[in-house]
């Protein structure tokens, strides 16, 4: 494992402070970094149109003279996230992002193709703020389309196909996307949501995620049940910091979809919630059906529930909570916090970044930072200098109280004031 990584090294770098890393730009998958720019007039002209190509990174997709399908694997096995342990097919198209020329929130996408009974196809979109952050995958259903939070001149869709399991998908010839802007109310800051639900270990090691990771030994990841919050692969755009009951937190981005529903985005308010309205934000539908048999204590597959998780975790993040077995542990959902302040870690598959009790490598192990999670940071502080994938500083950043991470490892992260 490289230096700083699990077992951070020092420096003879002069301890000082030193500038926080400018922003870098959006790269990736959906992001703005190479999205085309929309040469249309001015929004009066009416909506805007952008017309993506059946192309761009699949999962469980595959895409032949312009169509797009499920995919079977060359053994004949089926395609579906592996935290779902084989509930249904579920497929994804990344079609990357587009620029309007005009600042617009209401998003429409018709869909041409062949949709069998019982299948379904569906078009994500979100928008990208000011700030570089991205908003939920919001779906724009045939005569609902989506609505984001705030008007944006950056948006990136992708196309979501979904068969029952053993059962003949969708099929899609094209898409357009047209987009206007409508008068909604003002966005409201609300505090980070963060909640107390039932963890499980996702294991499956050599399985396949939502967004095609390919699942390791000793992974760190996690798995949400809602496509709103599955980040692109090797993505941390939407991340969620795990604390167990002994105080040790991971923090990890969600690359998987499951472990019961896929539309149970529980952590929004119950009337932005895309299933299960009926319930309070912050409990997932599988609790309450093991614990007041809600649904007839069945899922959205109409699968007994056997145990109330609201979040999978991958083996890595697991362990390196120190537990032993499924248990209740607290979930802070990062990307909710739109006023916070955030950097990502960049390892390059080395290992997750230590975080650590105090501005020193050598003070004790306070939790772990995945590769790519993104990462809350409230101030910095001069401590024992680290070399990184960003360089070597001996820059620290506080992510809570009285736990650090080596500025070395984190890209992206915004001036922050010193830590009192």
């Amino acid at each position: 494992m490289a230096a700083g990584v699990l077992a951070t090294s020092l420096t003879l770098a002069a301890v000082a402070p030193v500038a926080a890393a400018e922003p870098a730009p959006p790269t990736g998958p959906g992001t703005s970094a190479t999205a085309p720019r929309d040469d249309r007039g001015p929004a009066d002209d009416g909506p805007q149109r952008w017309a993506p190509p059946l192309a761009g990174t699949t999962t469980g997709v595959e895409v032949t003279q312009g169509t797009a399908r499920l995919s079977t694997g060359r053994d004949g096995t089926e395609t579906g996230p592996a935290a779902l342990r084989g509930a249904e097919r579920q497929g994804l198209l990344d079609l990357g992002a587009h620029q309007f020329a005009t600042p617009v929130n209401r998003i429409e996408a018709p869909v041409t193709g062949d949709v069998p009974p019982g299948t379904q196809v569906a078009v994500d979109v979100r928008g990208q703020g000011p700030d570089g952050q991205w908003t939920e995958w919001i779906p724009a259903a045939p005569g609902a389309p989506a609505i984001l939070p705030e008007p944006t001149r950056t948006v990136a869709a992708r196309l979501a196909l979904i068969a029952p399991a053993g059962g003949t998908g969708p099929v899609v010839r094209s898409l357009e996307i047209t987009a206007d802007q409508v008068p909604t109310d003002a966005r409201t800051i609300a505090p980070r949501a963060s909640y107390r639900v039932f963890a499980t270990r996702e294991g499956l090691v050599g399985g396949t995620t939502a967004n095609g990771h390919r699942i390791v030994a000793n992974d760190q990841f996690a798995a949400l049940p809602s496509r709103r919050a599955l980040s692109p692969n090797g993505s941390g755009d939407y991340s969620v910091r795990v604390c167990a009951e002994s105080g040790r937190c991971a923090t990890v981005p969600i690359w998987d979809v499951g472990p019961w529903n896929t539309k149970d985005d529980y952590w929004n308010p119950a009337d932005q919630r895309e299933q299960w309205k009926d319930l309070p934000q912050g409990r997932p539908q599988a609790q309450a059906a093991f614990e007041n048999k809600h649904n007839g204590g069945r899922d959205g597959f109409g699968r007994q529930v056997k145990n109330p998780a609201g979040i999978d975790l991958a083996d890595g993040t697991f362990y390196g909570l120190g537990l032993k077995e499924n248990a209740f542990v607290t979930v802070d959902y990062l990307w909710t916090a739109r006023s916070a302040a955030l950097g990502r870690a960049i390892t390059g598959g080395a290992g997750p970044v230590v975080e650590r009790t105090g501005a020193d490598a050598a003070a004790a192990d306070g939790g772990v930072v995945g590769d790519g999670a993104q990462v809350e940071v409230q101030c910095q502080i001069a401590g024992s200098s680290v070399e990184g994938s960003q360089g070597t500083s001996n820059l620290w950043l506080r992510t809570r109280p009285d736990h650090y991470v080596p500025a070395a490892w984190i890209q992206g992260a915004p001036p922050v004031p010193p830590c009192a």
